[in-house]
């Protein structure tokens, strides 16, 4: 039944009922044919709406209307509906449906308005992208995101011409604090490039803000990668790239560290 508060419901079985005419599908015997009744056998919607919904009583109670259509088949429906259904449970309102066959109605009615739709393929976020989301939601929660500088353009700091933009930054006392993604799961590439980038930025950043540079690189933490002893090759590329950031006066932090970093961030800015 609907909730009183919010008017929430959830169906949860289709009664078919042929309705005059012919019986095609009607016993030898010339009698009425005993109404459909199906029940879901997906239960998460109605558990989603109360998780202490009792399943059992529900599927009992289909096998109760089951029994009763068959051992009355032209009984009053409406009568047998409310001797039988729970008081958590009641119609919906009556619809005429136009099927080829009682079995084929019951079918279509059940994917119409009963079980879940098909899940959507979400596209999992990987590498650059789902660092960078990671570290926006870390600033967000933090409520700094909007005060940081984004998609910074290197070419401020280096020269015209320069097409890196790094992710996000801000400037706390005297200092030019800047974040970047870098997903080491596609190779060193990313990690190459900014460490090429890092000492023009830093001289720049000293002689445009007159402030030192804080360059940090966000990456994957290994056991994402499954950069382990047992694929040492992973292993040693992932060393790699984090040791020949870190040569270049990067600083490389994971994004189990965005939450501390994040909560600095909120403390400088003073939020």
């Amino acid at each position: 039944m609907p909730d009183a508060v919010r008017n929430e419901y959830v169906h949860i079985g289709v009664i078919l009922k042929e309705q005059g005419g012919p019986q095609a599908n009607a016993p030898a015997a010339g009698g009425p044919e005993a109404p459909l009744v199906r029940f879901t056998r997906d239960w998460r919607r109605v558990r989603c709406l109360d998780p202490e919904a009792d399943t059992a009583l529900l599927e009992g109670m289909e096998s109760e209307l089951r029994r009763r259509f068959e051992s009355e088949p032209d009984g009053n429906l409406m009568r047998l509906l409310t001797e039988s259904l729970s008081l958590n449970v009641q119609m919906t309102e009556p619809k005429a449906y136009l099927a080829e066959s009682l079995p084929a109605g019951m079918e279509e009615l059940m994917r119409m308005y009963v079980e879940p739709p098909p899940r959507e393929k979400t596209q999992r976020l990987s590498g650059r992208a789902a660092i960078q989301a990671r570290m926006r939601g870390e600033f967000e929660r933090a409520g700094v995101w909007e005060l940081l500088r984004k998609r910074i353009a290197a070419s401020e700091y280096t020269r015209p011409g320069d097409p890196l933009r790094i992710d996000a930054g801000y400037k706390p006392n005297g200092v030019v604090r800047m974040f970047h993604a870098v997903s080491l799961e596609p190779g060193v590439e990313m990690a190459k490039v900014l460490a090429f980038s890092a000492a023009g930025l830093r001289i720049g950043v000293e002689r445009v803000e007159k402030a030192q540079l804080e360059l940090t690189a966000v990456i994957e933490p290994a056991a994402r990668l499954g950069a382990s002893d047992e694929e040492p090759e992973r292993l040693e590329m992932y060393r790699f790239g984090v040791e020949t950031m870190e040569e270049n006066q990067i600083r490389v932090l994971t994004t189990s560290d965005l939450g501390r970093v994040a909560e600095t961030a909120r403390r400088e800015l003073r939020v």
